[in-house]
């Protein structure tokens, strides 16, 4: 795949599951109007950390906010009528990113979700949660909230007087009940060293999680932005899922990680975590029953597994 840097105004048909390898307030005044279906904003948080030799420092939180605020109002051109916003921060700025949206947005919900990884504190809780908040453009938006169920195991399975499970499938590979997913999500693994979708950057945000963000906020042929791309999660999630897409990422070795990862879906289409049209929660592969691998239209693997 070649690498975008714009210079002049770009169609959406150019921008077409594309990666921009460009600043992305450089590669802005470019972008059409009116051409994101759903937005996915994970910028660097109010931390200092080393992107591949991009260092994002903390700032103050008022110069955060005036950045932030910045990235949010330059966006909103771009957006549909009907347009649905995720944006991604962790617990500290989180405090500074939320009046900034719902200046901007329709705020919705907050979900935070479990990061099973993390350093111990001596003095202090040990943080492994991030926040996701979910915005909308307007009253009119896309949800599917039948797309992003969760298969969890029954604990105590209640039965009709006839006998017949209440609520909840008895199976031979175990016993489970189909719930609706709510804003704490504790199902999420983040990439290791042996899952195929794992990269070295930094934060990387895990295939599982973004494919509920995209299967609740959007149709197959919608148009994804990821204008902070990182390692291309949510361009290949985007992918696999048959969703337009286009993502801006600074970091050359990142863009060519993600182009990389693109490449490997026409092998393999799976999304850890997901299977047979729902999420699992963890440690629960044992318990799935094995099924055909099918073909999608591009020829790729419409399996889908746990992990």
């Amino acid at each position: 795949m070649d690498l975008l840097c714009l210079s002049e105004a770009a169609s959406v048909a150019s921008l077409t599951d594309r990666i921009i390898n460009q600043d992305f307030c450089l590669a802005r005044p470019f972008l059409p109007e009116g051409f994101v279906d759903l937005l996915i904003l994970d910028p660097p948080y109010n931390l200092t950390k080393n992107y591949n030799g991009h260092i994002f420092r903390s700032q103050e939180a008022e110069a955060y906010t005036s950045w932030f605020d910045d990235v949010a109002a330059s966006l909103l051109p771009f957006l549909r009528p009907a347009a649905s916003v995720y944006v991604c921060s962790d617990w500290r700025t989180s405090n500074l990113v939320f009046p900034v949206l719902d200046k901007h947005l329709h705020v919705r919900n907050r979900i935070t979700w479990e990061r099973e990884k993390g350093r111990g504190a001596k003095a202090n809780w040990k943080n492994n949660t991030e926040d996701i908040w979910f915005c909308t453009v307007s009253d009119d938006y896309y949800f599917n909230v039948e797309a992003v169920k969760l298969k969890r195991r029954v604990i105590a399975p209640y039965r009709f007087d006839d006998g017949e499970p209440k609520d909840w499938e008895e199976t031979q590979n175990g016993n489970y009940r189909l719930t609706y997913p709510s804003n704490l999500w504790s199902d999420i693994t983040i990439p290791f060293w042996s899952m195929p979708e794992n990269t070295d950057h930094p934060t990387q945000k895990p295939e599982k999680l973004m494919a509920k963000l995209l299967l609740a906020s959007s149709r197959p042929n919608d148009f994804v932005f990821d204008p902070f791309l990182g390692s291309g999660t949510s361009a290949v999630v985007a992918k696999k899922l048959h969703r337009r897409f286009c993502g801006i990422e600074i970091n050359r070795a990142y863009c060519c990680w993600a182009a990389k990862r693109l490449q490997q879906t026409e092998d393999d289409s799976t999304i850890q975590g997901y299977s047979d049209g729902v999420f699992w929660e963890r440690n629960s592969l044992n318990d799935q029953t094995p099924h055909k691998i099918h073909r999608t239209p591009r020829g790729n693997t419409l399996e889908l597994f746990n992990e």
